[in-house]
């Protein structure tokens, strides 16, 4: 007799298979799994086949048409996937599996839908729209910065603000950059700096990171706050291949924290250029101008001299001695003393108008002088007025040419000043 004739049970195959998928089935509860897909298909059943793997194993899964209803993507090899199943065993070949009734996809892959769907929600409401964007002000007075205040980001920001435009302060406004609760405290910063307008514009930062690492710069409340936010925002989060939903409605996108600090400031050294330049094309025209009201003084001097009391004077003194040489060769005595004493009243009479002409030409080369000194300009800024000019260099003298947010340059007595615009009056 044989061991197998003595045996009291003797498996099947099937019974075998039967078994083990009731034990299988009986002994594990449903349970959570997750892993990566690989060798999908799909056959015309409609049902879902795979292989559910990690680094150092797989097993076999199955997922029926019935529970597909649940899953909002299709899968496919490689995606990161969490399965809710019950442990089971294909009985016609004997293969360990497991049969899924939920899925969902985890990682970047779910990330990047969520990304996708809200991109496509708030362009569809306006909020990347132009018209919504803020001006960069040129010059800003105070900068502020919302990001984490121990991080890469806020270094480089604070390292070019300080090289081209260390005149303006910097305020941090700390915050959570990275994790579940980051989004709220940007938002939060964003909102304390709007009411305590302390900045002129704000610089949005982190460095760069993964997709989840920059996801609070995703989450639509942070966008919100942004969109609603009173002041400019320029957005510089991650590097320059990064983009989040941060960027689309901020008013700016920078590719970079310190892209987005360039941005935000001009270049002293640029500054101080044109500067330069206007200061140059100013005196230039001091100099043209006290060249032209000189001449035009001198031209004055010398017509005054020429219409001088003493000229006149120096006339009728000569014409007096004709007369009185031709008097004294053809009048009689009596005649000629007649004529003495009307020369004697012609001479009073002379002399006092001649002294009145005096007078009246000394009044006159006196207001012409006070009227010279007047329109100088060195003595019109000397008295409290400046000279307006244009970014053409030219002096404004019109308000016509002028509207709101053009810059104009002020020359003072002492000094010049840079100013903008903010409303004009044309009267």
């Amino acid at each position: 007799m044989t061991v197998a004739d003595q045996a009291s049970d003797i498996f099947t195959v099937s019974e075998l298979n039967g078994t083990a998928r009731e034990l299988l089935e009986e002994n594990f509860a449903d349970l959570w799994i997750e892993g990566e897909i690989s060798n999908f298909a799909a056959p015309g059943s409609g049902h879902w086949y795979f292989s559910l793997k990690d680094t150092d194993a797989q097993v076999r899964c199955a997922m029926f048409r019935g529970s597909q209803r649940k899953v909002a993507f299709t899968p496919k090899n490689g995606m990161q996937v969490l399965l809710r199943a019950r442990v089971s065993l294909y009985e016609a070949r004997g293969e360990f599996q497991l049969i899924a009734d939920f899925m969902e996809e985890r990682g970047e892959g779910k990330l990047r839908r969520a990304f996708d769907a809200l991109k496509k929600k708030l362009e569809a409401a306006g909020w990347f729209d132009d018209e919504h964007k803020q001006e960069i002000p040129d010059y800003p007075a105070c900068i502020g910065v919302i990001t984490s205040p121990t991080g890469a980001a806020v270094k480089d920001i604070l390292t070019v603000l300080k090289r081209r435009y260390p005149c303006a302060p910097v305020i941090i406004y700390p915050t959570l950059v990275q994790g579940a609760t980051a989004a709220p405290t940007i938002v939060k910063a964003i909102q304390s700096a709007t009411s305590r307008k302390e900045c002129d514009v704000l610089i949005l930062s982190r460095g760069g990171g993964s997709l989840e690492d920059l996801w609070p710069f995703n989450e639509e409340i942070v966008a919100k706050a942004i969109y609603d936010c009173k002041l400019p925002i320029i957005s510089g989060v991650g590097h320059e291949v990064d983009f989040t939903i941060a960027d689309f409605v901020a008013d700016v996108r920078a590719p970079t924290p310190s892209a987005a600090a360039e941005i935000a400031v001009p270049d002293r050294m640029e500054l101080l250029q044109i500067l330069r330049r206007q200061e140059q094309q100013v005196v230039r025209h001091i100099k043209q101008r006290l060249l032209a009201e000189n001449q035009q003084l001198a031209w004055m001097q010398k017509h005054l001299q020429q219409q001088h009391p003493r000229r006149k004077l120096a006339e009728k003194m000569q014409q007096l001695d004709f007369y009185e040489a031709r008097l004294q060769q053809l009048a009689p005595r009596l005649r000629i003393q007649q004529l003495q004493q009307q020369l004697q009243q012609q001479a009073h009479q002379l002399s006092t108008q001649i002294h009145k002409d005096i007078q009246t030409q000394q009044s006159v080369l006196a207001k012409a002088a006070a009227t010279l000194d007047g329109i100088s300009p060195l003595a019109t800024l000397k008295r409290g007025y400046a000279i307006a000019t244009g970014e053409d260099n030219r002096i404004l003298q019109n308000a016509e040419n002028i509207k709101s947010g053009d810059n104009i340059n002020i020359k003072l007595h002492h000094g010049r000043l840079a100013c903008r615009v903010e409303k004009k009056f044309d009267h």
